[in-house]
């Protein structure tokens, strides 16, 4: 079997960052992305805006799976930041990209609890990025979890418990760590496939790791 290798756009953020973290740990091999230069460079990452369409599409030639953990917070935008330039454009430049260097035959959206009906323009944009995954015609896995715990995040006080109540599994805080460990076993595995994991499935996937 052909060895897996996983472009990680937004390898500066908490996801991405643990991923490539884990990664080296577990000897996967990743191509971290960042817009900007960090302080430290990991091995192997590139930097360079998405919108340089060529030199995404020649990054991405041999990556067999696309990792976007790209998005903004509100907090951002007087840097410039918005719903439309980082959650949506960023998976429309990676996904165009993707297709045409031929390669990759997988992409996994980091996307958010409550994108199936989206409410507000934060997850109107997360559910804009999950129709652009799902219509490129390349096997997908969406991952939509709710609030973050580690890495800088805090699960709002009393969130475990309301997600105990009836109807609201989904809501269960996820540790980004926990988080990370599953999307890298998804991207060593391609697998599942052409799925949105919400809820009880995502921590499946998620569980499963931690009690390997």
């Amino acid at each position: 079997m052909a060895e897996r290798i996983a472009f990680i756009a937004g390898a500066g953020g908490a996801v991405g960052r643990t991923i490539v973290r884990l990664a080296a740990e577990q000897g996967d091999r990743v191509i971290p992305h960042f817009r900007r230069a960090p302080d430290a460079t990991p091995p192997g990452a590139v930097v360079f805006p998405l919108d340089e369409h060529a030199r995404l599409v020649e990054a991405l030639r041999g990556a067999s799976t696309v990792v976007q953990c790209i998005g903004t917070i509100r907090k951002r935008f007087a840097q410039g930041d918005t719903y439309e330039s980082s959650d949506i454009r960023t998976t429309e430049q990676l996904v165009a990209a993707a297709r045409e260097a031929g390669s990759v035959d997988h992409v996994i959206l980091l996307s958010s609890v409550g994108a199936g009906r989206p409410v507000g323009a934060y997850l109107r944009a997360k559910a804009r990025a999950e129709a652009i995954v799902v219509g490129a015609g390349l096997p997908y896995t969406i991952f939509r979890p709710s609030a973050f715990d580690g890495e800088g995040h805090r699960a709002p006080p009393g969130s475990m418990l309301l997600s105990r109540l009836p109807g609201l599994g989904s809501f269960r805080p996820i540790a980004v760590e926990a988080l990370a460990r599953g999307m890298l076993r998804v991207a060593r595995q391609r697998a599942p496939l052409d799925v949105v994991l919400e809820g009880a499935t995502l921590f499946a996937v998620v569980d499963a790791v931690a009690t390997r």
